[in-house]
């Protein structure tokens, strides 16, 4: 896909149901106008069955019953647009909450989930996976939300179906002047789409101003401190509010980290040598079973013929879900997508092995759910919000120069992601909103203990990147537990060491020794 940003730190989200069934065969959010917001702490959530999910959250039915025959409940709430000027314009917030099953006197407070990103719906994929933190819920309420900018959230509009259709078929990675010059236009368009169809809320989608929209949910809902879990992108953002709101942290735990030390640049290049990482686990993985995995002999073969499929495809893309190709684009992104989970490898088998067939289908439907795009050809927002955010957080406006003098570097580090990798890195030029800064500032002296949890075969956010956050968070802050396995995130692997860690933290108050291993 013309790859504005890089590929997507969030965790697999409610959009991943729908492409499994595939492959297998709260509120208005709009801005408001208000003369006087009056103490927007004090405000009085009105919490209701929750709808369908919206198109801009992905679609899709309403959540299920919980397993106690409870159901979850959805409410608004009202946030400045902007915080530095908080009498005036408001915007709602989505959020999702599901009752602490546990007696009352044994109740925490609120445990507030994101999912990462940025621009994914927590409305949406926190009942999705619900089952995963029943535990949790024995002395929480579970609680998550569409930060601003996302879904029910005020949320980014860009471009239409039809438009998105024909951007994400665009060649993101230019072998020449006029596949540039494409590539460049398709998203100098996008990006003036966003203005056009979102200008007043762009300049108000910083990470800092959803740190804040934490920090009011925390006095909304009730509760001293915020008890926090952030997955993917979700941990940057954990970290910004715990350099805002140290004071307020209460348990809190980072999971498939971000590194806060790096420039755009050094995250995109970093993104490439660990879906390189994981591409290479799933070689090895596949070449030690070649009755399962028919892809090649050895693992050095099975990536070859990846990287030829990929080459074929950039001369003549082949059928993918009509009446759309698989075009190279595609092809990478869909790989990408099935490397967040080692759950998906059959899928990419199979997928590869159909594409080699000449039928792209498979590939195309896990680049779909990459971009958000639902069976019906209805996309979320969640590419819009992600550009918006990415864009408005970081300072660096890339140019074509800068792609091709970082080139070598980035093949180097993945002959597969590389190029698609710094070519994203132009996806922020001619943004209407300039960026805040090159890194993020995390430092959190005086916050109580955050248990940071980093994979060592992690894609997306590479195992790096938890003793950098650990540090960065500061002495006595960053508890550093590493689980040695594969896809993006740890908890939800089911690892019980690591289930048993973050559970007596969040439950107990027990941290685990920093420099804890679970295999």
């Amino acid at each position: 896909m013309p790859n504005p940003s890089p590929l997507r730190a969030t965790a697999l989200t409610a959009a991943v149901l729908v492409l499994l069934s595939a492959l297998a065969g709260c509120g208005d959010g709009d801005s408001e106008d208000k003369d006087s917001n009056g103490d927007l702490s004090a405000q009085k959530l009105s919490w209701k069955d929750c709808p369908e999910p919206s198109d801009a959250e992905g679609g899709g039915d309403a959540p299920s019953p919980l397993p106690d025959g409870g159901t979850w409940k959805c409410a608004t709430l009202k946030a400045p647009l902007d915080w530095n000027e908080p009498e005036g314009d408001t915007i709602g917030l989505a959020l999702i909450r599901a009752e602490a099953s546990g007696a009352e006197d044994r109740r925490i407070g609120s445990l507030l989930f994101n999912f990462g990103g940025p621009g994914g719906s927590g409305v949406t994929t926190l009942p999705a996976f619900g089952q995963d933190y029943e535990q949790l819920r024995t002395r929480y309420d579970l609680v998550s939300f569409d930060p601003r900018g996302v879904g029910r959230s005020a949320g980014v509009t860009c471009e239409d179906d039809e438009q998105l259709d024909a951007y994400f078929q665009q060649d993101a990675t230019p072998d020449d002047a006029a596949e540039q010059r494409t590539l460049l236009a398709g998203l100098k368009e996008f990006n003036e789409a966003c203005e056009k169809n979102s200008g007043k809320v762009l300049p108000h989608v910083r990470t800092t101003d959803a740190a804040r929209d934490m920090d009011l949910m925390r006095q909304v809902l009730g509760d001293d401190e915020l008890h926090y879990f952030g997955i993917s992108y979700g941990t940057e953002l954990g970290g910004v509010y715990a350099h805002l709101f140290p004071g307020k942290v209460g348990r809190a735990v980072f999971d498939a980290v971000v590194d806060p030390t790096q420039d755009s640049a050094q995250g995109s290049l970093g993104q490439a040598e660990g879906f390189q990482l994981a591409l290479d686990n799933f070689a090895e993985d596949c070449a030690s079973k070649p009755d399962e995995c028919p892809l090649g002999d050895g693992a050095q073969d099975v990536k070859d013929r990846i990287a030829e499929l990929l080459e074929e495809l950039d001369r003549k893309p082949i059928p993918g879900v009509f009446p759309r190709e698989l075009t190279q684009t595609a092809a990478t992104g869909g790989i990408a997508q099935a490397l967040y989970s080692k759950e998906f490898w059959e899928y990419l088998t199979e997928g590869l092995q159909q594409a080699y067939d000449g039928d792209g289908k498979i590939l195309m439907l896990l680049s779909d759910s990459m971009n958000g795009r639902d069976q019906n050809g209805r996309y979320s927002n969640i590419s819009a919000a992600n550009v918006s955010v990415n864009c408005a957080d970081d300072k660096a406006r890339p140019t074509v120069d800068d792609v091709r003098a970082k080139l070598p570097e980035f093949r180097e580090a993945s002959p597969v992601f590389g190029d698609y990798l710094a070519w994203g890195m132009v996806g922020c030029t001619d943004w209407a909103v300039a960026g805040a800064a090159d890194r993020p500032d995390v430092s959190a002296p005086g916050s109580a203990p955050i248990l940071v949890v980093g994979n060592t075969g992690d894609p997306a956010t590479p195992y790096a990147g938890a003793r950098k956050m650990a540090d960065a968070l500061g002495k006595g802050v960053g508890v550093e537990l590493t689980y040695k396995g594969q896809g993006h995130g740890a908890y939800d692997s089911g690892n019980k060491c690591v289930r048993d860690a973050v559970n007596g933290y969040l439950l107990d108050g027990r941290a685990p020794s920093s420099g804890k291993v679970c295999a």
